[in-house]
């Protein structure tokens, strides 16, 4: 039994669901100063985590339906895949996927009935984004698009939703906020797909990297990972941010060894170094988003 539960444990990809829980409480961070509802903001979080479990276990589903992943492609080198290994059948993992977003969907009209309709705006676009990504017939992920719909659902839907949650209202300056952290959740995706390029293009994936090119591909990554530095600095001083927000430039010696990754042979754990930063970049946002409000 607790085999079977790890199996599925792992399926989910829950290494991951950090991405979740932070862009969840940078937007209620955002909303400290305004009321802060703790009941709210576990909900938002478990919605969140099963919207992205949800994903993670369609994303593996159609992939190993569509024979993108097989035994020999690079997926199977660097993370646990039970499904490709044949610990789970197709049909077990999407039946549990839907499960997942309707408990997802449950939270969110239940969030929708306490904070109001643009909840469930929100929701149907993070569902929609989700089920395109790798679901027939736009599979987004196929078409050099899955960057982009990351950044929307891990960035401004997520952030901006969970704001909401809290005060009732949306934030400008909060959408703005959260184009960085956005932009560098997609670059664990694009870390992702500049690895396993070669890969991907004999299977006839167009991921952004194939189209881009190898050059232009890694060019994007590091352009990014700046820009999402300099887009914070910039606000500190000019807003919506305060100057506590320099807090971040403190992961940069996180970031400066990944422009030196992506300009040589990107490495197994790219993607996992990405998810490191992103995920000490979003602490420090968040704390310092805290102290700005509270000290």
């Amino acid at each position: 039994m607790k085999s079977k539960i790890g199996t599925w444990f792992l399926a989910t990809r829950p290494w991951s669901f950090t991405m979740s829980i932070i862009a969840v409480t940078i937007g209620a961070a955002w909303a400290v100063d305004q009321g802060f509802s703790l009941a709210l903001f576990l909900a938002t979080v478990f919605g969140m985590v099963c919207l992205h479990g949800a994903t993670n276990l369609l994303n593996d589903y159609f992939d190993v339906k569509n024979q993108v992943d097989t035994p020999e492609a690079p997926t199977a080198n660097y993370r646990p895949h039970p499904l490709m290994n044949q610990d789970l059948k197709l049909n077990q993992v999407l039946a549990v996927a839907l499960v997942l977003y309707a408990l997802g969907a449950a939270t969110g009209l239940w969030l929708t009935a306490i904070a109001g309709w643009p909840i469930l705006a929100i929701g149907i676009a993070g569902v929609a984004v989700s089920a395109a990504y790798t679901a027939p017939p736009l599979a987004l992920k196929y078409r050099a698009m899955g960057e982009p719909a990351v950044f929307l659902m891990w960035g401004p839907l997520a952030i901006s939703g969970a704001y909401y949650v809290q005060a009732g209202h949306f934030s400008e300056g909060l959408i703005l906020v959260s184009i960085p952290f956005g932009a560098l959740v997609a670059l664990v995706l694009l870390a992702n797909n500049l690895r396993d390029a070669d890969f991907d293009q004999r299977q006839g994936i167009l991921t952004l990297a194939v189209a881009a090119g190898g050059r232009k591909g890694r060019g994007i990554f590091a352009g990014l990972m700046a820009g999402a530095f300099l887009a914070v600095f910039a606000m500190s001083f000019l807003g919506p941010l305060s100057a506590w927000s320099l807090l971040v430039l403190l992961a940069l010696p996180l970031a400066v060894p990944m422009f030196r990754m992506v300009s040589g042979k990107i490495p197994d754990d790219a993607d996992a170094r990405t998810a490191k930063l992103d995920t000490v970049f979003g602490v420090l946002l968040i704390a310092s988003i805290l102290l700005e409000r509270l000290v």
